[in-house]
């Protein structure tokens, strides 16, 4: 049976054996469930980068280009980080470069792994689905704010530990954690990440409406993963669209 385990930060990566694992990436506020939204709507490939300075090169290539910074646009950059921004006409059929606080810094950081998921709220059940499906070991990494544990992260490890409890085993108490939290909160999953501090965050800068779309379940048929640096959605995944 395979092994299902949690980092609760990209910090604590390091102590982690990627080798021949499944990486799931978490940034549930916002840039994995952005991505998400992105190839719902017909993106044709995302490329993660770690800066905005390496992410505005790729604007010669034909690229949309989007930077995010403690939760706002970069300024020069034509989307942030909200998925309201990747659901535009001009989505559709575009190549993406993307740069975020925290969500790209930790799919760099896991590219020793056998493969690369990007998971969300929004395509749990699909995501689950396929780990189940391809029977490997599995890390649920959050990427947490600049590489400190968060409240959201931490839940969707939960709820997706949870979903595949059955048939995984669980390797470590950070996932029987998640799983414990994840139980409390489900009452009411909104209420409880407005605890978070990037809810408070999202408040302040008056982009509160991202946080009830980011927590919404399973309304995308699709799984994202990295291939040559390059997100993707698998053959398997194109009846995912929603245009």
């Amino acid at each position: 049976m395979p092994k299902i385990q949690t980092v609760l930060s990209p910090m604590l990566l390091q102590l982690t054996n990627l080798t021949g694992k499944t990486v799931v990436v978490i940034d549930i506020l916002r840039a994995t469930s952005s991505m998400c939204v992105a190839f719902a709507h017909g993106a044709q490939r995302i490329k993660p980068v770690s800066t905005p300075q390496e992410c505005i090169t790729y604007a010669p290539q034909g690229f949309i280009c989007a930077a995010e910074r403690d939760g706002k646009p970069v300024e020069g950059f034509a989307i942030g980080n909200s998925p309201f921004s990747y659901m535009e006409p001009a989505i559709k059929g575009a190549s993406i470069a993307i740069t975020t606080t925290n969500g790209t810094q930790a799919i760099e950081m896991s590219k020793s792994a056998s493969r690369i998921m990007i998971g969300s709220f929004l395509n749990k059940k699909a995501l689950c689905k396929e780990l189940i499906r391809q029977q490997q070991d599995v890390i649920l990494l959050c990427s947490g704010w600049k590489n400190n544990y968060n409240l959201e992260d931490t839940l969707f490890a939960g709820a997706v530990a949870k979903e595949l409890q059955d048939e995984f085993s669980i390797a470590d108490d950070a996932t029987i954690g998640a799983i414990d939290l994840y139980e409390v909160a489900s009452r009411d999953l909104n209420s409880y990440i407005k605890k978070s501090s990037h809810a408070h965050r999202f408040i302040t800068l008056g982009i509160e409406k991202d946080i009830a779309f980011c927590l919404q379940q399973d309304i995308y048929d699709l799984v994202p993963i990295l291939e040559n640096d390059f997100l993707i959605l698998p053959e398997s995944n194109l009846i995912a669209s929603i245009t």
